[in-house]
This record gives structure tokens, sequence and C-alpha cells, in this order.
């Protein structure tokens, strides 16, 4: 029985722990990858089962430091999934926001970059943004206290601040396009942050659009608040 217990525990965690590394670094198709992931949820539950009729009829045999670790791992096999399927049943099954669904920022430099991608560069507009509306009514054109050429570069600072991989920065059109690689599939989305003057302020708009994947779990949308957070805690200004 202990011998299973630990077979299982540490199969069901690597099955569901390597396979995103397994594709990020060493080409694993992503269906492959997607299929261990999730047939590593029913090894993590058999480890647990086992855990509990151990824990029942067989605790004197228990080392009880070994069952907690063996236990933590089938957790992790098991709950990973599962929150990971929960959070997609809470996100609409879209890969492409925008502050501006009517004209939203088109992506020039990083389109060489997504020339084999699944996804195309183009908006689809459509049902895809009455389903952004709906699920992120918060995302939009943010107004900012600063002039265009003031701004900017505040912009630009905050992209790098983000981790994010700059492919152009457009002083002409005031436009920066980047990369940002997620850390476990190292899935790549790419961003586009358009600045429009408006007098005295500026208006700044953002696209994030993943490359792969027809659902992106909500990804894309936390990346685009975390951006204006970033922005308007390095120039001082108030949500609006």
């Amino acid at each position: 029985m202990k011998f299973l217990v630990a077979i299982t525990s540490f199969v069901g965690f690597l099955m569901v722990v390597l396979p995103g590394l397994l594709y990020q670094f060493f080409g694993l198709d992503l269906g492959t990858a997607f299929t261990v992931f999730r047939y590593g949820v029913y090894v993590g539950g058999a480890a647990l089962v086992l855990i509990l009729l151990q824990v029942l009829f067989a605790r004197k045999s228990m080392r009880l430091g070994a069952t907690f670790i063996y236990a933590l791992l089938a957790l992790v096999a098991v709950g990973l999934p599962l929150s990971m399927m929960n959070k997609g049943k809470s996100v609409p099954p879209i890969h492409d926001i925008t502050t501006d669904t009517q004209n939203p920022p088109q992506f020039d430099a990083i389109l060489p970059l997504r020339k084999d991608a699944p996804n195309p560069a183009t908006y689809a507009g459509g049902e895809i943004t009455e389903q952004q509306l709906r699920a992120y009514p918060d995302i939009k054109t943010q107004v900012f206290a600063l002039s265009i050429e003031e701004l900017f570069p505040v912009a630009v600072n905050s992209v790098e601040a983000l981790g994010w991989e700059i492919a152009a920065k457009n002083t002409t059109n005031y436009t920066i396009e980047a990369t940002d690689t997620t850390l476990w599939f190292g899935f790549k989305d790419d961003v586009i942050i358009r600045l429009t003057a408006q007098g005295e302020d500026t208006l700044v708009d953002i696209r994030s659009k993943s490359r792969v994947g027809k659902s992106d779990l909500g990804k894309n949308a936390e990346r685009i608040q975390l951006f204006f957070k970033t922005l308007r805690e390095r120039t001082n200004s108030p949500a609006n």
C-alpha cells in the first residue's frame, strides 16, 4: 500500500507539473500536454483515495511525514487543474481583449512574430466583443492628465517593469508593441498600447491577444488591468 501511494502521488504530480515545461522547452505537442495534464487529475485523485484507505485500514504502518508529502503532491495534482477548470468556466472563451472595441489598436511590428500562430492577429469583433463587454465592463479607454510626450516614456517604462519584451516603440504614432510570456507553459501573448492626445490629456488604449488557445482563462484582461495599475502608480494618476 505504501509503495502504491508513493507511486500514484508522484506520478499524478508529475503529470500535472511537467507538461507545461515539456511544451515550453522541449517541443511537446500542446494537445498531448493538455491530455497528460488532464489525466493527472485522475491519478492524483486515485492517490488521495489510497491515502484515505491507508489512514482507515493501515494506520499502524503509516509514516506520518511521508504520508503528508504524498497527500500534498496528490492535492496539487488534483487542485491545480480543477482550479484552472473553474477559472475557465468563470470567464468567456475568448483570447483577444481591447479597451477600444470599435477601433482596436492594430498590430504591426508584432505581425512577423505571429505568422505561424494559430490565432490570427485580426480582431474578430461581433460575438467576441459582446462577450468581452459582458465579462469585463471595466476594460475601457483610460484618460491621463499628462501630455502625450510626457506619458509615452512612462508607458514604455511600465512595460519594461512588467517584464514584457518590447518589439517596437513608435514615437510617430505613439504605440508600443510587446510580448508577454506566461511562466508555466510559456504561452506568448502580444500587446499593443496606443496613446492619443486629447487636448492637454492623453487617452490610453491597450489590446492583449493570445497566439494560441481559444480561451485565455482571463489572462489578457488581467494583463490590461495590471498595466493600467502600474501606469497609474508611476504617474500618480487616479483611476477613472
